[in-house]
């Protein structure tokens, strides 16, 4: 501690310049963590409970405190005393803590970072020790009832992620600027993270909310939702009610799956398309509304769509393929032929596949390939063919004309409103 008088002043007061409120704020907030994550342990009966991790985490804060060799020795101390804590176990109960000594090493750094100042990540890393701690039976069981297909999904979509995506080149390879491998792999990505996310959900929430089967099928794929649904209606003329809501359930997760899209990959082309989406969405949501309303199956009675694997290199491929096609065939279109012919390779990749065709118009809007306007327009385009589409296979499977009937109002609705949406949002992005 050091003292300083003023100049001019010889019976000034000393002033203190130790900054012990930041101190004391540190091994205050490494003394709550090591608490909030030890009582998770003495809540479970182990032997390292509350006041361990409390030590242990005050040993890595005073050994960032005191500077790096110091913190070296806390971390080495904590160290030891797992080690001791395990020889005990081992010859006491002929067992080990590997998670709890796992935990204390863990939270023996994040005291560590507190000591140097860091108030997030320490916090953050008790945050998921805690977790990971409580959720045991958890993800035991949810590790369980995952089959083969899902485990090796999981592991290629991070191979993908993190191995192939980053040795990608960001510039486009090609004379014509028509192809940027990483952007377009990055679009791959994001569509194959988004149908295992939502895969896994079908899986996890479909029996115990089958109504929510409709909504989260069509964010994987509205076209297998609307597919096996119109097969049920076939088999069973009964269902013909419950069918009706889980198309227009998989339509509204077309169209929450399109924005999603534009929103991460291009948020200005969303500000054109949201008119168009929103109308949409607000128009199949009151449809839903008044068929929940009336009287007829139950909700409970909408038929589970059965998806395949979540995710697989050839689909990963084919979707790319896809993407690249679209892309290139919508930055000649709009070469050769301006606006009208982006819109027509929109219109088609729409009936083909929305997810790339917008992908598509966002990844081109966003770089200045295309103005914004028709890049948006083009993206409410695909949206409104993709509903036709639902409209016209429900119909050709089905075969069941009572539905047909039912369906072909709400679907000229959703048409009229996407197209006329996409022009006001043309307009107003074109205002000054």
């Amino acid at each position: 501690m050091t003292s300083s008088t003023a100049i001019g002043h010889p019976l000034a007061i000393p002033s203190a310049n130790w900054p012990y409120v930041a101190i004391l704020a540190r091994l205050a907030l490494a003394l709550a963590l090591g608490l909030f994550v030890g009582l998770e342990r003495q809540r479970r009966g182990k032997q390292a409970g509350v006041r361990t991790f409390a030590f242990a985490v005050l040993i890595g804060c005073l050994g960032g405190l005191l500077g790096e060799a110091f913190a070296i020795l806390g971390v080495g101390l904590v160290g030891l005393l797992v080690a001791f804590l395990n020889l005990e176990r081992i010859l006491v109960h002929r067992d080990t803590e590997l998670t709890t000594s796992a935990a204390l090493l863990v939270m023996a750094f994040a005291g560590m970072l507190c000591g140097q100042g860091h108030t997030l990540t320490p916090a953050a890393l008790a945050v998921l020790t805690a977790a990971l701690l409580a959720w045991k039976e958890g993800l035991a069981g949810f590790s369980l009832v995952l089959t083969e297909a899902e485990l090796r999904s999981a592991i290629l979509l991070a191979i993908l992620a993190l191995v192939i995506f980053p040795a990608l080149p960001q510039q486009p390879v090609d004379p014509w600027q028509l192809v940027a491998p990483r952007a377009a792999w990055l679009t791959v990505l994001l569509i194959a993270a988004m149908g295992f996310a939502n895969y896994i959900l079908l899986k996890v929430y479909g029996p115990r909310a089958v109504e929510l089967t409709g909504l989260l099928g069509g964010l994987v794929n509205s076209t297998v939702v609307v597919t096996t649904l119109a097969e049920r209606v076939r088999e069973q003329k009964a269902l013909g009610d419950a069918t009706y809501r889980g198309i227009l359930l998989a339509t509204l997760g077309m169209l929450l799956r399109n924005a999603v899209i534009l929103g991460i990959l291009s948020p200005r082309v969303l500000l054109v398309a949201a008119p168009a989406l929103a109308a949409m969405f607000a128009a199949a949501s009151a449809y839903l509304a008044a068929a929940r309303a009336t009287k007829g199956a139950p909700p409970t009675e909408v038929p589970v769509p059965q998806l395949r694997s979540p995710f697989s290199l050839l689909s990963a491929l084919k979707f790319g393929l896809l993407f690249l096609v679209i892309t290139v065939l919508g930055t000649l279109g709009q070469r050769a032929l301006g606006q009208l012919g982006f819109y027509g390779v929109s219109l088609i990749g729409g009936a083909i596949s929305s997810a790339s065709a917008v992908a598509s118009a966002a990844l081109l809007g966003g770089h200045g390939a295309l103005p914004i306007e028709v890049a948006g327009v083009g993206a409410s385009l695909a949206s409104v063919t993709s509903a036709l589409i639902n409209f016209a296979l429900a119909a050709r499977v089905s075969r069941a004309p009572a539905l047909m009937r039912r369906m072909a109002w709400p679907w000229f609705v959703l048409t009229v409103l996407g197209v006329a949406g996409a022009y006001f949002g043309a307009t107003l992005r074109l205002l000054p």
